[in-house]
This record gives structure tokens, C-alpha cells and sequence, in this order.
């Protein structure tokens, strides 16, 4: 299954704990906080200075590495 931006951050991590070092790579260690059960991942993002364009990327990313384990 694919993750999109508008997925919460709890929902992705759910789907393969191993998404929370891609995440935590780019500087999102929010990961374990309560915002995470309550943001998606865009918010988050958003929270955290990023771009449209850093979002898209890293759905993008995270989508690869599922594909890659499936």
C-alpha cells in the first residue's frame, strides 16, 4: 500500500516502523510526539519548514521503499 501526504504520520509508521528512519533523516523527530497521531504527514512538514516540493519528495521516497520491500 502507498502512503500519501495526507496520511497521519501515526497511520504511515503503522504501515512499516522502518519509514520512521527516512523521516527522522530529514530532520522530522516528531515522529513519537503527540502531533503525530493528530498530523499528516504535509502538516508536519509544513510545521517543520518544508516545501511543497520537500513533501512531494518524500512521499515519493517512502513510496520507493515500500515498493522495494514488497
Amino acid at each position: 500500500m502507498a502512503i500519501t501526504k495526507d496520511m497521519l504520520i501515526t497511520d504511515i509508521l503503522d504501515q512499516d516502523m522502518e519509514i520512521a528512519q527516512i523521516l527522522m533523516q530529514k530532520g522530522m523527530h516528531c515522529i513519537g510526539c503527540m502531533a503525530a497521531s493528530g498530523e499528516s504527514l504535509e502538516q508536519a512538514m509544513y510545521v517543520h519548514g518544508f516545501t511543497p516540493e520537500d513533501v512531494d519528495t518524500t512521499v515519493a521516497e517512502v513510496n520507493e521503499f515500500l515498493a522495494a520491500k514488497a
